[in-house]
């Protein structure tokens, strides 16, 4: 079965609860997982990827690495973007949209960096069929994420469509809603094993308490 680098990017303070959660739900062994600020990057499978879709709690997404490179300029990221192969992740007929974060880069706009990666992405499309996808800012078919540090670019393709605090349950919301991934590092946090009684006395719209029934079914 193929290996994929996965990044599941999480809130802060939330990785190492992260981190002992993606263990428990692909068993994969420490030397396959790496704590990072902001998330959590494990060696795993296809099979990994979708369980984490579907079990994870904590992550607010399940991004695949597709590419990893020094660079010094916008230039070095349209030939990282160039160098993937697109054309096996999605086609000219689905849509695609690329968002950009960083640590500490020496570029003076993420937007251009964004920019450069959409050219590299529409001109392999372009020289490989000779037509290219369009770009969906809003409902995109694939989601493209650039993860900027000093001088490393990483590049990733997003495998879980709607974050994944969306657990589909909510139909309405009050004022300030509590995200369900918070609420789950709360009970994380507390130590809460989902067999004793849980009480929330400032409970709001329920989210706490909703995310520790799902808990402990």
């Amino acid at each position: 079965m193929n290996q994929l680098q996965i990044f599941l990017p999480c809130a802060a303070g939330v990785e190492a609860y992260l981190g002992a959660e993606v263990q428990r739900i692909t068993g994969a062994a420490e030397r396959d997982l790496q704590t990072l600020r902001g998330g959590v990057q494990v060696h795993a499978s296809w099979r990994d990827a979708l369980l984490l879709n579907l079990h994870s709690r904590l992550a607010q997404r399940v991004l695949v690495e597709l590419s990893s490179t020094e660079y010094r300029n916008e230039q070095d990221l349209y030939h990282a973007a160039s160098s993937v192969a697109w054309e096996i992740w999605f086609t000219t007929r689905q849509t695609f949209k690329v968002e950009v974060t960083a640590q500490h880069s020496p570029l003076t706009s993420l937007n251009f960096a964004a920019l450069r990666i959409k050219d590299a992405i529409a001109d392999r499309f372009r020289h490989k069929s000779g037509a290219r996808p369009d770009v969906d800012t809003q409902w995109p078919d694939a989601r493209i994420y650039l993860h900027l540090t000093t001088d490393r670019a990483l590049i990733y393709i997003d495998t879980s469509g709607e974050p994944l605090f969306k657990r589909g349950w909510r139909e309405d919301k009050g004022d300030a809603p509590l995200k369900e991934t918070l609420a789950a590092a709360m009970l994380a946090a507390s130590g809460w094993d989902g067999t004793t009684p849980l009480y929330d006395p400032c409970c709001g719209s329920g989210t706490i308490a909703i995310e520790a029934a799902q808990i402990a079914c």
